[in-house]
């Protein structure tokens, strides 16, 4: 029998805007019975051929019939998507539930049946490819387990979106048709073709708002000054090479021009193409333009109005709609209230942005949320770039204001390949994908390097920032990014000094660091700074205040030279005398000695010589050079994790950073090393391992149970005790001793010796107070101890005491897992008590846990060495701990539903180890959505 139309209501959560292959938008939204019209009006516009590969017979127009049937939906066993821009269809995409006999099903079943069909000029778009992970994700919220097409074999496109979607499928052929039937669980392949596919498609949308063919700059003023006219200006000045249109509704009819620049009184009136729009307008004359814009075809725009979620609640409304607008002509956002967007490429010179002069062209990508900041940081990378184009110099800049739309994410896809970018720095205020962030950190830095500063660590977002909230503290997520690979610094001048070293030097390859200089005191500071940063210096070599550039230079060749020298720090005061050498000299000096030598970062430590650090940022001069050995430097080795990740300076020069401190610069080398040793491991991440007494289904039987009434919960001991034992984790059972007789019952049942523990929340693991009773070796003991417990601190109601048989003695450590709303699963571990409760000692992996980070899990606390023999003890068996998170992350990755797992204390002795205490909480599963359909952001 088929269910009613109402059967449930309209299913607004299926609602998502999607990125296509081509960088433009699409929103897809469930099929209703208002879209009578638009499906007559899209079927007309699909040419006779894909009307024939959707209905296999010629099928010219829909009946009344067939519309009725494809805009009535259940929302259960028939659903349809249509995908639309501008309001309108663009593509459908249907299913319905079969059963066993391949027609509609009269009862529950976990099949259906799914077509589609793409309108003609929007083939090729990828539309299908999102329609078929949406249209998945929809049919396995309604219990459809499979899905079953019938394609013609002429029809090769839509075969290859079938195909190509990663789930496991098989293929027969019958009666002239092949037919398709697929799972719909996802597979690590269906989800690396979404993460693909998602790469693609966003990377090309920033591409085409930083690469623009033509630019119209909305709300340039007649009279000079303000911000349209300056924006136009700054375009036209970087020799922006492509169209560039000056709009404005109050320019007289007969002005044809502002500033050199076509002048036009609206977006309409451009003949041709316009694929960026600046717009600078006030706020509440936005919609027009954003209107005229889509009509007009423009495929992004730069919104550096004010006056939205910044300004607050009213605000807030008028950017969610400013977004929705945009995204209904398919056009993505960077704003509002944006600094501007910066590319300085020669293919492209463009300075869409406040800045008045263009940064040098160079190597490193630049993303700022906040325009203040943005433009701090284009003025240190150009005044600390020195003469230097092409390596120190900023490849492309994003300021992206309330970050509406177009976000950081966005951004870290394109920079991934972008051939014009070595090193990414970021300026966050806010992640509103934590989740995601980490997953394209961890891709980017595996590449390039990935340097973050982030603002509002501590307090709320700035106004206008959309965020997740989150239960996690700063320094959890702080650890989960560099987990992720990210070099994470404090200051934006950090930022700076890590960028200028990670962009002109070689990665170290190991702690070791050689310190030469004039300076003994200057060379003991940065000893000092060397050790705080946990690298390992040799004894500073002093050339004295006489030192020559030749003897600098003759210092640094030997240094580089020596095979037990991974990095060299030079530092240098002014020279006093007639012999003392020029700041040129000395630059040049240094730069032909690293230039002879083996590839190690070099660094030097100035003070007040600022024509130094000015000359080793310039172009490599003619002069003459001490004399030293000319041979080539050898190629890097590719397959090395620390080869050099930029790009070769410019020919004949090799630029060395300078810092007026001996801390900022042991720091950014500091950081490099941090960063080149994640390479090395990031090269062999490690595997999730498998273990045979893992009984995944019957652990989802008991969960389905458990959960039956939908509402989240605390499991019981009992229950607690079944589904970790599920998962190979044995949890010693505490027995309930309401009475002194009731304990000596559960004490003979587990047998001496025994604990007894009070388990009031008060007094839980709180031996230092008394509430824990250790190795009771008969009942005598036990009765006096229960008696003692009792005098001290109440009835046994209040103590709620437990029996429980003792464990082998070891170190007491504690294992939690959470699944925070923005950062993910998370797996945390810290030595129980004052060390993780007091100090913070605690690490944390994101969910699934490789034996790799497992081992390193349990070796990242400050407390660590308790655990491998501290002071003679016995080492505690880690091999049993790291297994131990291992399980515990399976656990949890294998089943949402579990939202948190404590397990407390767990002795880890010389072998093996003890689970005393657990508890789990159930949940229905939370959103996943980096593990969904692809979506943008929601408005």
């Amino acid at each position: 029998m088929q269910t009613s139309p109402d059967r449930h209501e309209y299913p607004a959560h299926w609602e998502a805007d999607v990125v296509l292959r081509d960088g433009g938008t699409a929103r897809i939204r469930p099929i209703t019975v208002d879209d009578a019209e638009r499906l007559v009006s899209f079927y007309e516009q699909v040419s006779d051929e894909s009307k024939y590969y959707r209905f296999f017979a010629p099928y010219p127009r829909l009946s009344a019939k067939d519309v009725h049937r494809f805009t009535h939906h259940d929302f259960v066993d028939r659903v349809g998507l249509a995908a639309t821009v501008g309001g309108e269809f663009i593509a459908t995409v249907r299913y319905d539930r079969i059963g066993p006999d391949g027609t509609p099903a009269s009862v529950p079943a976990d099949e259906a049946e799914v077509a589609f069909l793409v309108q003609d000029a929007h083939q090729g778009r990828g539309v299908a490819s999102a329609l078929l992970e949406h249209i998945a994700a929809v049919a396995r919220e309604r219990g459809i387990r499979r899905f079953a097409a019938e394609v013609l074999p002429a029809n090769t496109k839509m075969i290859k979106v079938f195909t190509d979607a990663g789930y496991t499928q098989k293929r027969s052929f019958e009666d002239g048709v092949v037919r398709l039937e697929f799972d719909l669980e996802p597979t690590d392949r269906s989800l690396a073709v979404q993460y693909a596919r998602e790469h693609r498609a966003e990377a090309r949308s920033v591409q085409r708002l930083l690469a623009p063919g033509s630019v119209a700059v909305i709300g340039a003023g007649r009279s000079p000054g303000g911000v349209g006219r300056s924006v136009l200006g700054n375009i036209r000045d970087a020799g922006f090479t492509g169209r560039l249109h000056a709009v404005n509704k109050a320019l007289p009819e007969e002005q044809k021009e502002l500033d050199g620049v076509p002048a036009h009184r609206s977006v309409r009136d451009i003949d041709g193409p316009v694929d960026l729009a600046v717009v600078a307008v006030p706020a509440e004359q936005v919609p027009e333009v954003v209107t005229e814009c889509g009509e007009h075809g423009v495929q992004g725009l730069v919104v550096v109005s004010a006056g939205y979620a910044e300004s607050g609640p009213e605000g807030r409304e008028r950017q969610r709609a400013l977004v929705r607008q945009a995204r209904t002509y398919g056009m993505r956002i960077i704003g509002p209230n944006a600094f501007g967007i910066i590319n300085t490429s020669p293919r492209v010179r463009l300075n869409a942005s406040l800045a008045p002069e263009v940064p040098r062209p160079g190597r490193i990508g630049l993303f700022a949320q906040s325009g203040a900041i943005g433009i701090a940081l284009l003025s240190r990378l150009h005044r600390r770039g020195g003469g230097v184009t092409g390596v120190t110099g900023v490849s492309t800049f994003v300021s992206s204001g309330n970050r509406a739309d177009v976000s950081g994410n966005d951004v870290l896809q394109y920079w991934y390949e972008d051939p014009d970018t070595d090193v990414v720095l970021m300026y966050l205020e806010s992640i509103g994908n934590p989740r995601k962030f980490t997953r394209l950190a961890r891709r980017t830095a595996a590449a390039k390097p990935l340097v973050v500063v982030q603002g509002a660590r501590h307090g709320a977002a700035p106004q206008g920032h959309a965020v997740r909230a989150t239960r996690l503290p700063h320094a959890t997520v702080s650890a989960l990014l560099r987990q992720a690979g990210v070099i994470r610094v404090d200051t934006i001048t950090e930022l700076v000094d890590a960028g200028l070293l990670l962009a002109r030097q070689p990665l170290p390859a190991g702690p070791r660091v050689a310190i030469l200089g004039n300076s003994e005191s200057l060379g003991l500071l940065t000893y000092d700074a060397c050790l705080a940063e946990g690298l390992r210096p040799h004894p500073p070599q002093d050339l004295t205040t006489a030192a020559s550039a030749a003897d600098f230079h003759a210092a640094l060749s030997r240094a580089l030279a020596d095979d037990r020298c991974d990095a060299v720090v030079v530092t240098a005061i002014p020279a006093v005398g007639e012999g003392s050498v020029g700041d040129a000299a000395l630059a040049e000096a240094l730069r032909s000695a690293a230039a002879a030598a083996p590839a190690k970062p070099v660094l030097v430590v100035h003070v007040e010589l600022g024509g130094l650090a000015e000359a080793l940022s310039a172009a490599a001069s003619t002069a003459p050079q001490p004399e030293t050995d000319k041979s080539p430097l050898p190629a890097p080795d590719p397959a090395s994790a620390v080869a050099r990740p930029a790009a070769d300076a410019p020919e004949g020069a090799h630029l060395i950073p300078a810092y007026p401190a001996a801390e900022r610069a042991v720091r950014a080398l500091g950081q490099a090393f941090s960063y080149a040793q994640w390479r090395r491991e990031a090269a062999d991440p490690g595997k999730v391992p498998e273990y045979d007494d893992v009984d995944q289904k019957g652990a989802a039987a008991l969960i389905d149970g458990l959960l039956s009434s939908g509402q989240g919960l605390t499991l019981s001991t009992d229950a607690t005790c079944d589904l970790l034992g599920h998962y190979g984790i044995d949890v010693h059972r505490a027995l309930p001793a309401p009475t002194a007789d009731a304990a000596a019952d559960a004490a003979r049942a587990l047998g001496y010796p025994v604990a007894l523990k009070a388990t009031a929340p008060h007094l839980r693991h709180r031996s230092d107070l008394g509430g824990v009773r250790l190795d009771l070796a008969d009942e005598e003991q036990l009765r006096r101890s229960y008696a003692e417990l009792t005098e001290l601190f109440g009835a046994p109601d209040e103590l709620r005491p437990v029996v429980q048989r003792m464990a082998p003695r070891g170190v007491d450590v504690v294992v939690r897992a959470v699944i925070d709303p923005a950062a993910g699963a998370v797996l945390s571990f810290g030595l129980a008590g004052a060390a993780s409760q007091l100090l913070g000692d605690t690490a944390h992996r994101l969910i699934p846990v490789t034996d790799r980070e497992a081992s390193t899990l349990v070796r990242s606390i400050r407390t660590a060495p308790l655990l491998f023999g501290w002071r003679g003890s016995a080492p505690a068996d880690t091999r049993a701990l790291e297994e131990l998170l291992l399980r515990v992350s399976r656990l949890v990755d294998d089943h949402p539903e579990v939202v948190a797992v404590t397990l407390e204390p767990v002795v880890v002795a010389s072998h093996g180890l003890s689970v005393l205490g657990a508890s789990v909480r159930l949940a229905p599963p939370p959103a996943r959505d980096d593990l969904g359909p692809r979506t943008l952001p929601a408005y």
